[in-house]
């Protein structure tokens, strides 16, 4: 119970990471708000009530501020306080390829969505924590936001890095409001988002021989390492880039 008493607000919470910590928060006591897009998002909600937790589902679209601001009411007006953050919805877009090749219409939504939707989130939710006392933010960024890659996904690893480097920066001016604001930086995962997009198996293979540990990360593994960041086991970390990735950005050169 290192949630018990303490309100979450996490973003696509409909599948993949999201979903998983929204259950695994709930399981440590939390009452979940899960926010987003897709109707699925009613599922996760129904999950955790039916083992006992609570959860609100709030249908927004986080590159929209007027629908962060009402998730963030949501959470005050439904139990009185906010907590904690968790700021992971994201896309990548099929055609994100280099710089030459990949649309305007992808690299603007795709910064929409990744970056403006965290910055929002965090325009909305800490004013909500200054009320609350005291607060943890948490914004998924990526491994790819400390690695370059001959495989281009350029609009996905500009929006990941910016999200890296905001969130240093809103450790910062926050640090003594007793507000915390962390990054979770994912390696290669076996959700939904990424299996899409690595659709054969030249294209899983090719990113599977640079993870030392061999095998993709599963989104439980990412969500026991938000709650880490959510809790108070992490409360003199503020400012960090937490990278869960089987030794991606530590290798060199892999065992095969």
């Amino acid at each position: 119970m290192r949630l018990e008493g303490k309100v979450a607000l996490i973003t696509g919470t409909a599948s993949g990471i999201g979903r998983a910590a929204a259950v695994r928060f709930a399981e440590e006591g939390a009452r979940i708000v899960a926010v987003d897009i897709a109707e699925a998002n009613h599922e996760t909600v129904e999950l955790i009530r039916a083992s006992g937790g609570e959860a609100t589902a709030v249908h927004a679209d986080v590159s929209d501020d007027a629908d962060v601001a009402v998730a963030v009411q949501t959470a005050e007006a439904t139990y009185g306080r906010l907590d904690i953050a968790f700021n992971n919805a994201g896309i990548m877009m099929a055609d994100d390829a280099d710089a030459v090749a990949t649309t305007t219409d992808t690299i603007d939504k795709t910064l929409a969505v990744n970056l403006k939707g965290v910055l929002y989130g965090c325009r909305h939710q800490i004013p909500a924590m200054r009320r609350a006392g005291a607060g943890s933010v948490i914004n998924t960024a990526s491994f790819v936001a400390s690695v370059g890659a001959a495989t281009p996904q350029i609009a996905y690893t500009a929006s990941k890095g910016a999200v890296l480097a905001m969130t240093r920066e809103l450790a910062v001016i926050h640090a003594r409001e007793n507000i915390r604001v962390n990054a979770l930086s994912p390696g290669p995962l076996r959700t939904e988002l990424l299996m899409s997009y690595l659709d054969t198996d030249e294209k899983r293979q090719r990113r599977l021989v640079h993870v030392p540990m061999g095998r993709f990360g599963e989104a439980a593994e990412m969500a026991a390492a938000a709650l880490f960041l959510a809790s108070d086991e992490s409360s003199y970390m503020t400012g960090a880039n937490l990278l869960v990735d089987g030794g991606l950005t530590a290798a060199y050169v892999t065992p095969e």
